[in-house]
């Protein structure tokens, strides 16, 4: 279960058509003392398919029930970019992607080190962690990156920006948060958090629930919460 990292090299365009086709439901999220949440933190890569089937297929659930009530839920977009000794990312794009002298800078300023092959994750990477920081509301930054690990399992990855319209974002946070380079601090963030896990992550998606990472059992991570949880409001969806 392991995902290459690669790098996007596109600038953020219009949104594509037929964007409500990539919405999603959800639940309304009811009061609930944060004392008694579960953490489930989830380290994970855009573009990944073992990534992207678990949000798409099983972390979803969590928002289609009451579930959310008793969860803090935290994703960290890093997965396994690696860093060198000198602080360079090393990230791939296609052959057929050309640089552009702007973003040739970009990537020289912020130490990422391009290689000719591969697909466009890194940029991903980046946009989804400032959706994370432009909509700090979970169900929020959820929905968006939902739409686009899902887009990548329809083999439309390419339509990404498309989420935006689909779930009635303002994208100017984002561009906002990419272009000035917060994304890559905030990048650079997750990437020190993934290397403190204790044990060490050793595939994508690796899903962690107080602390505990569930290892290959992962999939299961509703059973965990729900008996981790040691409030008075058990959600249904753990009554099943």
């Amino acid at each position: 279960m392991g995902c290459e990292k690669v790098l996007v090299l596109t600038f953020l365009v219009a949104a594509a058509a037929h964007a409500s086709a990539y919405s999603m439901q959800m639940q309304p999220l009811m009061a609930s003392s944060a004392d008694n949440k579960v953490s489930l933190s989830v380290y994970y890569e855009s573009l990944c398919p073992y990534c992207a089937n678990f949000m798409v297929n099983h972390l979803l659930k969590i928002f289609q029930t009451d579930l959310i009530n008793i969860v803090n839920l935290r994703l960290i977009p890093w997965g396994n970019t690696q860093i060198q000794s000198n602080d360079t990312w090393i990230c791939q794009v296609p052959l057929s992607l050309h640089l552009s002298l702007a973003m040739e800078n970009w990537f020289s300023n912020h130490g990422v080190i391009v290689l000719q092959h591969g697909v466009d994750e890194c940029q991903l990477d980046v946009i989804e962690a400032c959706a994370i920081n432009s909509w700090p509301r979970v169900e929020t930054h959820f929905k968006f990156i939902y739409c686009v690990e899902r887009l990548h399992l329809m083999d439309k990855h390419t339509q990404w920006q498309s989420c935006y319209g689909a779930n009635n974002l303002d994208q100017t946070p984002v561009n906002n948060c990419y272009n000035n380079g917060h994304g890559f601090q905030l990048e650079m963030a997750y990437a020190d958090e993934t290397a403190k896990l204790n044990p060490r992550h050793r595939f994508v998606p690796w899903v962690v629930v107080n602390n505990v990472p569930l290892q290959e059992d992962f999939e299961n991570f509703i059973g965990y919460i729900c008996r981790a949880y040691r409030g008075n409001k058990v959600p249904k969806a753990c009554a099943r």
